[in-house]
C-alpha cells in the first residue's frame, strides 16, 4: 500500500473518530423522539464505518484518531447563544458537522471505488436532512 494511501487513511480515520463521537454527542442531548431514534442508528452506521476503514489501514495513527477525539470534546466549548447549556443552535452546528462529515467520508469511497460504502453514505445523508432542515427552521423560526 502507498504511503500517501495511509495517510489519506488515518486522515479519514481521524475524521470518523470525531464522527462517531459527535453523533454520541448529540444523541446525548437528543434522545428522545424521532431524531433520537435517527441519531442511534446513525451512531451504529458511523461506527461500522470507522471499522470498515479501520480494516484497510496498515498501521492506524493513534495519535491522528486521538487528536480528533479531543478536537471533538474542545468544540463544545463553541458559543452557541447560551451560557451554560444547550441550545437549538447547537443541535444545527451538530447535525451540520455530522452531514459535512459523512460527505468527507463519501467522497473517501468514491476516491476508493466501494460503490457499497457509498450508497451506505448517501443513505445517512438522505436520512439525515429532513433532521437538520427541521433543526434550522427550530433555530431561525
Amino acid at each position: 500500500m502507498s504511503r500517501y494511501l495511509q495517510i489519506y487513511l488515518n486522515d479519514h480515520l481521524a475524521g470518523a473518530t470525531l464522527g462517531v463521537e459527535l453523533a454520541k454527542r448529540t444523541l446525548k442531548e437528543n434522545p428522545d423522539g424521532e431524531l433520537g431514534e435517527f441519531l442511534r442508528w446513525l451512531g451504529g452506521r458511523l461506527a461500522e464505518d470507522r471499522r470498515a476503514l479501520l480494516a484497510r489501514i496498515e498501521r492506524p495513527s493513534l495519535a491522528k484518531a486521538g487528536g480528533a477525539w479531543l478536537a471533538e470534546k474542545l468544540g463544545r466549548l463553541k458559543p452557541n447563544g447560551h451560557l451554560t447549556t444547550y441550545s437549538p443552535l447547537s443541535r444545527l452546528v451538530e447535525l451540520e458537522g455530522l452531514k459535512t462529515g459523512i460527505e468527507a467520508k463519501r467522497s473517501l469511497w468514491l476516491s476508493l471505488g466501494d460503490a457499497e460504502l457509498v450508497a451506505r453514505s448517501d443513505e445517512q445523508l438522505e436520512r439525515l436532512e429532513p433532521h437538520r432542515l427541521a433543526a434550522a427552521r427550530e433555530t431561525f423560526g
